[in-house]
């Protein structure tokens, strides 16, 4: 019996506008050929051009796939449910796996202790199958690069929409994007932009909001 395997990854962990994107992408265990053929690895690894090539071919190749995504304000509000965004990630992992009721399912963790990450994870599951829990998994194992490539183009094209929605640019939406930081700072007097698309619980956002009050006290 030929086995099936979900990759699972994400993209968007770090930065401090838009939405994190997860997505698990379910093969036969013999698709590995045909993926690595069409030239997928690692979104990291390819152009955007190539990731866009690919995205539809591997949704089509895949037997399933599923696209979570979770936005600035779910991710702020881990928090109020005393949950840090490793653990938020192993929640919606467990999601993806009672859904798409892999054989193996083959995770890029978040953390680099990843039995704890595998334990916790864990307790949310409801389907049984062999769980991988590895960091480089994208790199490791080319279902989880199918996934990291559906999440990535998904993810970009989200940033894309929030710039053609507010008639801004935003750059990539990381802290260490120059782009970003000026347009948050401009963001920051704007309510609904920083409650629809900002995570304002990400350091750079208080930092800059310090900023700005420093400067106003420095006018008197």
């Amino acid at each position: 019996m030929v086995k099936t395997i979900l990759g699972i990854d994400e993209a968007g962990k770090g930065p401090v506008i838009g939405d994190l994107v997860i997505v698990g992408a379910l093969f036969k265990e013999t698709d590995a050929k045909k993926l690595e053929e069409i030239g997928v690895k690692d979104s990291k690894k390819l152009t955007p051009k190539k990731r866009e090539e690919l995205f539809e071919v591997i949704k089509e190749l895949a037997i399933k796939h599923k696209i979570i995504t979770v936005s600035p304000r779910e991710i702020d509000q881990r928090f109020s449910v005393n949950t840090n965004l490793n653990q938020l990630e192993a929640i919606k992992f467990a999601e993806l796996i009672n859904e798409l009721k892999p054989d193996v399912a083959v995770i890029d963790c978040p953390s680099a202790n990843t039995k704890g990450f595998h334990n916790y994870l864990k307790q949310f599951v409801e389907h049984d199958c062999k769980i991988k829990c590895e960091n480089y998994a994208d790199l490791n194992h080319i279902e989880v690069g199918a996934a990291s490539i559906i999440a990535k183009v998904t993810r970009d094209a989200g940033i894309r929409k929030i710039e053609k929605d507010i008639g801004a640019v935003i750059g990539a939406g990381y802290p260490s994007d120059p782009i970003t930081i000026k347009f948050l700072e401009t963001a920051i007097k704007n309510k609904e932009w920083m409650g629809r698309y900002v995570r304002n619980s990400w350091f750079t956002v208080q930092r800059i909001k310090d900023e700005k009050a420093q400067l106003k006290l420095s006018e008197f």
